[in-house]
């Protein structure tokens, strides 16, 4: 059970979770930082190849997806082209292909392993779906995706696993496929979300940046340079939350407090 509320301001840190993060001085060293940038691939693939595809199965989220699609629409039949980035094995897009028929969708991962995933699905059709491996920090979407093509792209629980060095590499990368016009649907981590709390010494990258036991990275955004981060490559902001989410782990009786930031961004007609 969960009680939800989007905000525009951030969760407010107790006493203890604010020394325990102030505590946290020492930075993994560049050499270790230097390998896990070269190893981010191998990492996800062996991430999807552990998980295979029950990970990520509570997308209840595509609801706000839905929506978003609708809106995006002038007339009810209109046809929509969108890019899901990074599209981990596919659990947005087949329920929006199932529910919407009028979309087709290039969907790109990191991971090999996750867009074999994609095209294996039995839902996956090439009239309606195309599916194809990408590093948006370095290989060029346009290779696969036509110039001002895309109504609507999707970045979800994505930008985190990029670090912020090259976060407006991708950004620009996406930017040149989407349509004067065109929006871009953000979810990821927001600061102090539960997740950041609960690592441990040693883990700290740099500023709100972590790694986890497995070797993927984590950011967690705050709104401030989330927004900056659009404006600068060029979009407006049209709408830009966070979410906070009070998650009850049943097991251990525990109320875990979730933050997400949600946003929306526009890219100028001109």
């Amino acid at each position: 059970s969960h009680n939800q509320a989007n905000t525009p301001t951030a969760r407010v840190l107790t006493l203890g979770e604010q020394e325990r993060l102030n505590g946290e001085r020492a930075l993994v060293s560049d050499f270790k930082q230097m390998k896990l940038e070269k190893e981010a691939q191998k990492n996800w693939d062996l991430f999807y190849k552990r998980n295979t595809t029950n990970f990520f199965k509570d997308r209840h989220w595509t609801t706000r997806e839905f929506e978003e699609l609708k809106a995006c629409r002038e007339f009810e039949s209109q046809k929509l082209v969108l890019l899901e980035a990074g599209c981990g094995v596919g659990n947005c897009i087949f329920p929006l292909l199932e529910d919407d028929l009028n979309i087709f969708v290039y969907a790109c991962d990191f991971s090999p392993r996750a867009v074999e995933f994609v095209r294996q699905n039995p839902l996956y059709c090439p009239d309606r779906c195309c599916a194809f491996q990408c590093d948006l920090t370095k290989d060029d979407l346009m290779e696969n995706v036509p110039e001002s093509s895309v109504d609507v792209i999707t970045l979800i629980f994505v930008l985190s696993a990029v670090h912020p060095d090259k976060m407006k590499l991708v950004l620009e990368n996406i930017s040149r496929v989407l349509k004067p016009g065109g929006f871009i649907l953000f979810r990821d981590y927001g600061l102090y979300d539960h997740a950041m709390l609960r690592f441990k010494p040693g883990n700290k990258l740099g500023e709100n940046l972590y790694v986890r036991q497995d070797g993927t990275r984590s950011y967690f955004f705050s709104k401030e340079f989330l927004a900056e981060l659009f404006e600068k490559t060029g979009f407006k902001c049209v709408s830009n939350d966070y979410v906070l989410r009070e998650t009850v782990n049943k097991k251990e009786g525990l109320c875990v407090p979730r933050v997400f930031l949600q946003s929306k961004f526009m890219k100028p007609e001109c």
